[in-house]
């Protein structure tokens, strides 16, 4: 029998250049952009096959960590950890903490795939050859990265040059390659036998660790000590903090990939983009006769080579070509598609000014282990909210200092308790919630509970909120 993979999704960055869908607090690997899933739960279905992987292990950060559990509770996916990153060290002390923990669940012999969370893929019949070949190269001792076989001089990816030829159609790696000029990736591209870097690996946990040991050791050490101090919380468990930042920040490929002789790299034909930009959304996207690509609430008129995306406003697009047009819910990017590389740099301005520094970091909806809210409208004094509570959660048993609720149930059933008292609210039953009376909102039904809220009161900030009972740990 075949041994199984054991798929670690890295999930805890928190890039902008796909601004303004993708904010700190909500990055790109948790947002739908085309199609019914998410980056993060394209690439949980991806390793959902119970004949070639075992249950994954996510890494993120405590900010995240409602949902990465709640995208996959959508799915129906059962995860094997959710290992929490207390300060964000890069690359390589994750996959050494990935490691050991691997090691502790499944033994040092383990072979186990590294993805990013946050790559359009598609997972055909190369994709599956391609993880087949590594897992048998990795089986042989080698440190396996996936080297996707470039369709354009592309200037935004590493390279990695292939070498000798190894068993299963794996090579050695000659070397990695910066992101190159534009005349660079020309002659690479034509010469052939040079590779976008994907970033994804196959190792055996015992063979990566070893090479650490010689390479990275303080790496090694810090994560190490941090999976063997670790603490449980509910489904997840959560690194030692003194420990883990103990570990330099460095990638896997400067500590370990560029120095060790046990590289390889398996070529791979699959479609692969990182989705690092508008202009590459626009790639991999399905255009129509004129070129466009566009999601729903979009019109286009007379308009050509262009991505217009809309999550919230409808927006009509006429006379305009080689452009992105990209809609949140409080918030439009317009501007060139060659241009989109540089949207980093727009976003550095908005955050550097108070008055837009919020557009950078969160949107209007933010999730929460019960659900989320959107917020509506603000006023002197007041605000108004769309709450979404799933079946089955509740929120936290809680008060407020500065503030009274009224609660409009516009969809679902609500279980209301106000001090002593536990009522239920149907569709276009209200209730009033007094300023510091103790009060919970649950959804004991099968459907979504939706309501709208309006606050009054003479601050009304997310953090006056006094839990005092919490079934997600929270203070």
């Amino acid at each position: 029998m075949t041994q199984k993979i054991v798929p670690v999704i890295m999930a805890g960055g928190k890039g902008t250049r796909l601004w303004p869908l993708s904010r700190a607090a909500a990055p790109k690997q948790f947002i739908q952009f085309i199609g019914d899933k998410t980056l993060f739960q394209e690439t949980l279905a991806r390793v959902s096959d119970p004949a070639l992987y075992e249950a994954p292990v996510v890494l993120t950060n405590e900010e995240f960590r409602f949902l990465v559990a709640e995208q996959a509770r959508e799915l129906d996916l059962a995860l094997k950890a959710i290992l929490l990153e207390p300060v964000a060290r890069n690359t390589a002390p994750a996959v050494a903490a990935a490691a050991a923990l691997v090691a502790d669940l499944f033994g040092k012999d383990v072979i186990m795939h590294v993805l990013g969370s946050d790559y359009e893929i598609v997972a055909d019949q190369s994709y599956f050859d391609s993880v087949r070949a590594a897992r048998e190269t990795a089986a042989s001792g080698k440190l396996v990265t996936f080297g996707i076989e470039p369709t354009e001089p592309a200037t935004g990816y590493g390279y990695i040059e292939g070498g000798e030829q190894l068993s299963a159609g794996a090579q050695t790696v000659k070397r990695f390659i910066e992101k190159p000029p534009l005349d660079k990736a020309k002659e690479m591209v034509t010469a052939g036998g040079f590779y976008w870097n994907s970033g994804m690996f196959m190792f055996q946990v015992g063979a990566l660790l070893a090479e650490m040991r010689n390479y990275a050791p303080d790496v090694v050490a810090a994560a190490s000590e941090a999976v063997a101090k670790a603490t449980r919380d509910l489904d997840f468990t959560r690194l030692d903090a003194q420990s883990f930042a103990k570990a330099p920040s460095i990638s896997i490929d400067y500590a370990i990939m560029e120095k060790t002789a046990n590289a390889a790299v398996v070529p791979s034909p699959f479609k692969w983009s990182d989705l690092g930009s508008w202009d590459s959304v626009w790639k991999t996207g399905t255009r129509d006769p004129n070129g466009n690509v566009a999601t729903a609430n979009t019109t286009l008129v007379n308009s050509r080579n262009s991505l217009v995306m809309s999550h919230g406003v409808h927006l009509a697009v006429q006379g305009m070509e080689d452009v992105a047009v990209i809609a949140s819910e409080d918030a439009v990017y317009v501007g060139k598609l060659q241009d989109s590389q540089s949207v980093g740099d727009l976003v550095k301005t908005l955050a550097a000014l108070p008055a837009t520094s919020k557009l950078t970091e969160t949107h209007p909806t933010s999730y929460r282990p019960w659900g989320g809210y959107t917020s509506i409208f603000n006023g002197d004094r007041f605000q108004v909210k769309r709450i979404f509570v799933t079946p089955g959660k509740k929120l936290s048993l809680q008060k407020h200092h500065h503030r009274s609720e009224h609660w409009i149930v516009v969809k679902g059933t609500a279980e209301v308790t106000i001090g002593e008292n536990v009522q239920m609210l149907r569709e276009n039953e209200s209730v009033y919630i007094p300023l510091g009376e103790v009060h919970r909102l649950a959804n004991p039904g099968k459907i979504l509970l939706e309501l709208i809220e309006v606050q009054t009161g003479s601050y009304l900030g997310e953090d006056d909120i006094i839990r005092i009972v919490d079934e997600f740990g929270r203070s």
